[in-house]
């Protein structure tokens, strides 16, 4: 006979298996990201490589708590579950750790990436390094420089080039290029407001992760803590309470003297 309710037992089964889909998903974009990074070479590589590994160790580290957790539930083991419980609640705790003051100084963000953008000017006076960077910026969002074409100083590269045949899909506009010998039609648009825009929902997107994670944790704390105490209880020896049926109550003390016992 089963010690734990059934139907409880399905949907941490399913959470779990949800959960496992999730640490599947991870490993996924790690390796996806891997793919993509290749093939660049540049003093980055350490940081990105940390960045993979990071999403290969969360990948796999969710993958088998929730893989613990419903062989615990399905197993009806009460030491799996306790270990599944106990990742969930240091689970739930980082989470909400990183997650607070992440969305605290989400607001300040655009103002801390605009002043480290502002050091870096002007590009052509940059490191290769940020001028290939910045190269790669305006080629994938069709734009130039990060706050103004001013911020090249005259030495605007090819990327910033609207061709012929963009300038009816993206905002063109005409300047003298290359120290004014030639008009040539450029990107309007700089590049940070465009960059910004995705880092800040690039921002928001992993908040929300972050706190639905979060919450969850702290929906599968509950759910084992249920499966836990179902447990204990099962386990628990019934006492019984016995009430005789048939008693002879004694009689008072008064008639005892009034009527003794007959001799034997």
């Amino acid at each position: 006979m089963a010690k734990i309710n059934t139907c409880l037992k399905r949907t941490f089964i399913g959470f779990n298996l949800f959960f496992a889909i999730v640490g599947g998903i991870i490993i996924g974009l790690a390796v996806l990201s891997q793919i993509f990074t290749s093939s660049e070479e540049d003093s980055n590589m350490e940081s990105r490589a940390s960045g993979i590994i990071c999403l290969y160790v969360m990948g796999a580290v969710t993958m088998m708590l929730s893989l613990l957790g419903a062989y615990g539930a399905y197993k009806e083991s009460k030491a799996s579950l306790i270990v599944f419980l106990v990742c969930m609640i240091l689970g739930a705790l980082l989470m909400i750790r990183a997650g607070i003051p992440s969305a605290v100084a989400r607001p300040q963000l655009e103002g801390i990436m605009e002043e480290k953008f502002k050091e870096i000017l002007p590009l052509s006076d940059a490191s290769f390094q940020i001028k290939h960077m910045a190269d790669m910026l305006q080629e994938k969002l069709h734009c130039c420089g990060l706050f103004s074409y001013r911020d090249w100083n005259g030495d605007i590269p090819s990327t910033c080039i609207c061709n012929p045949e963009e300038e009816e899909e993206f905002e063109c506009r005409r300047i003298g290029y290359q120290y004014l010998t030639q008009s040539r039609s450029i990107y309007s648009k700089p590049c940070f407001p465009i960059l910004m825009h995705y880092v800040l929902l690039l921002a928001d997107i992993v908040l929300g992760v972050v706190f639905t994670l979060a919450s969850l944790a702290v929906l599968g704390t509950i759910l084992s803590c249920i499966m836990i105490h179902q447990l204990r209880q099962r386990n628990t020896a019934t006492i019984l309470l016995s009430v005789p049926a048939i008693f002879t109550p004694r009689l008072p003390k008064y008639e005892e003297l009034q009527n003794p016992p007959p001799p034997y």
